[in-house]
């Protein structure tokens, strides 16, 4: 009995005094809870939807103003043809049109029967299928309260189109999400033990003899990772191509220049970690935890952005995979060019520069 309770108060000990663990083991079950509660759900809200109204009544107005009255959407666009409606979609304006044919309210006073045509994002096949959905609903609810004033049988036809993906395929969706994950876990990982490794060697003394400054040695350990990562880019490409049969509508060369930015990002990332700590068993979990949640939550994969409260929609802008993520989408899925995604681009090369900067200034010449 002794033992054990020597053994458990040693354990005690070890936890009290390891404050980067205790902070982890406190603050991740905090964390998880609130992106959980707040973050995660598969309902979309606030979508934002640009409305062709060609025939300007009175019926059209209501249902207008129901839909931007709904909590699901928010009309932000008044449109006047069919072809800005393309446009607002290449910029990521909007994830729906809905566009009322003319004389909307005449026919459906006396034929009894009209149409809407809603037409949705689908790069994103479950938020542009539900956005359509929901659209649908509202419209629906209005013609079901006509029919409890009106003896005569009103039908309101909506026709629903989806661009990008008609076929409301998966891939299209997830592809560009795994590859997200599978770059910034792998990469950062790679360079993340890299530095913290020749300390635990012993062999970074050796080096600091050397007459080579900081930048020299962190830039040195990210070549050899950064073609690694264009390697994997390369087959993730190919995988989704040939198994997945996923067409690459955009540049290949504007698509590879963006992953290996991205690549460089994620392994500055990692040697940023790995001049701040000091075994690999941290290096590897701060890459591996720190990481996996924020991507998954923040890029937009899973769940739409624009569900979270303002406080997450501000904290997403400083995820590198956010920006990735929609750089990949427009490239590979909408087929959109260098002119869609420079802010993006600009963001992620900002991003690599600080980090890389930081983790020059970080790396120590002397060992404590």
């Amino acid at each position: 009995m002794k033992i054990f309770l020597a053994f458990l108060q040693k354990e005690f000990w070890h936890v009290i005094r390891d404050r980067r663990s205790l902070v982890v083991l406190i603050g991740m079950p905090i964390l998880m809870m609130l992106l959980y509660g707040f973050a995660l759900s598969n309902e979309v809200k606030n979508s934002r939807i640009a409305i062709l109204d060609l025939s300007k009544d009175d019926i059209t107005r209501e249902l207008t103003q129901r839909l931007d009255a709904s909590r699901y959407f928010s009309v932000t666009e008044y449109i006047q043809s069919p072809t800005q409606a393309d446009q607002l979609f290449r910029q990521g304006k909007v994830r729906a049109v809905v566009i009322f044919q003319e004389n909307f309210q005449r026919n459906l006073l006396q034929a009894n029967a009209t149409a809407v045509q809603i037409i949705a994002d689908a790069a994103d096949t479950n938020t542009g299928s539900t956005v359509a959905f929901y659209a649908a609903s509202v419209i629906r609810s209005y013609q079901n309260e006509l029919q409890e004033l009106q003896k005569l049988p009103y039908r309101i036809h909506v026709e629903s189109q989806m661009v990008y993906n008609p076929q409301q395929e998966s891939a299209p969706n997830f592809v560009p999400g795994v590859m997200v994950l599978i770059l910034i876990l792998l990469c950062s990982m790679l360079t993340a033990v890299a530095i913290v490794r020749e300390k635990e060697s012993g062999t970074m003394e050796l080096i600091l003899v050397s007459p080579a400054r900081p930048w020299v040695m962190v830039v040195a350990k990210a070549i050899p990772f950064l073609l690694v990562g264009m390697l994997n880019v390369g087959v993730i490409l190919m995988m989704a191509y040939t198994v997945l049969g996923l067409p690459m509508r955009g540049s290949l060369v504007l698509l590879l220049a963006e992953c290996g930015l991205f690549v460089l990002l994620a392994l500055s990332l990692g040697l940023l970690i790995s001049t701040r700590t000091d075994s690999q068993q941290t290096a590897l979990f701060i890459s591996l935890v720190g990481l996996m949640l924020p991507s998954l939550v923040f890029s937009g994969f899973m769940f739409p952005l624009e569900n979270m409260p303002k406080p997450l929609q501000i904290i997403s802008n400083i995820v590198p995979t956010k920006y990735f993520f929609s750089i990949l989408k427009s490239v590979m899925i909408k087929g959109l060019g260098f002119s869609y995604v420079w802010k993006e681009t600009l963001v992620m090369a900002g991003m690599t520069l600080v980090l890389l900067t930081l983790a020059v200034r970080s790396f120590k010449i002397r060992l404590a």
